[in-house]
């Protein structure tokens, strides 16, 4: 085996049926080309707020236009578990390699594929909703993305006393190419990011995650 630890992204890597979480509930809440939707976004690429802050107004927007419990867990009803996803992550538990998921996705969503995750992942650094007892959105947790994907690998790298040279990524979107960079070798899988391709070791177009183990 070429590579101790294989990281993966989530939302379009993982889990089909989403390229990102986010864009799906703001399709699900109408919010796509809400005003301030768009403000917030400007307000993060110009570097006037960081990533946190968007998570949290974002998620503030969506609460006012009737997001809770129950309405989020209807809108990711469509994800599901990319093809041949437990398959690889079988066969890489069973070749002793270390596995990471590195996500700006939700820990439901995560939840929703894949029940067992437990036993498959031995880091899973992922952002977080929390609900009140009566479901309305109580808070956020976001903090694992874009530069702070590739901290995240660092830190799991160092635990793990791995060398990020000996380290795998797979991710599929523009917030992975920091992470993709960091890693030893990185992996296009189902690609929506030309940034990400042209640094990346290998692109992947068919979606099947098997057809990554030919590289581990």
């Amino acid at each position: 085996m070429k590579y101790k630890l294989v990281a993966f992204d989530l939302d379009g890597t993982l889990a089909d049926g989403t390229d990102s979480v986010w864009a799906t509930l703001h399709e699900a809440f109408g919010l796509k080309n809400h005003p301030r939707r768009l403000e917030l976004r400007e307000k993060f690429w110009s570097g006037k707020i960081n990533y946190r802050r968007w998570a949290i107004e974002d998620l503030k927007l969506l609460r006012e236009h009737g997001a809770n419990k129950e309405s989020v867990m209807k809108a990711i009803a469509r994800i599901r578990l990319m093809k041949g996803a437990r398959e690889t992550l079988e066969q890489l538990k069973t070749d002793g390699c270390r596995i990471a998921l590195i996500s700006g996705s939700f820990q439901i969503v995560l939840e929703k594929v894949m029940p067992d995750y437990k036993s498959f992942f031995d880091h899973v650094y992922i952002s977080r909703i929390f609900f009140n007892e009566d479901g309305s959105i109580k808070g956020i947790e976001a903090k694992h993305d874009f530069k702070n994907k590739s901290h995240s690998l660092r830190e799991i790298c160092r635990k793990e006393g791995i060398r990020p040279k000996d380290a795998m990524f797979v991710g599929d979107h523009d917030n992975d190419v920091e992470i993709a960079k960091a890693a030893g070798f990185s992996i296009a899988f189902n690609s929506k990011s030309e940034k990400l391709n042209a640094v990346c070791d290998a692109v992947i177009r068919k979606k099947d995650l098997r057809e990554i183990l030919r590289y581990v």
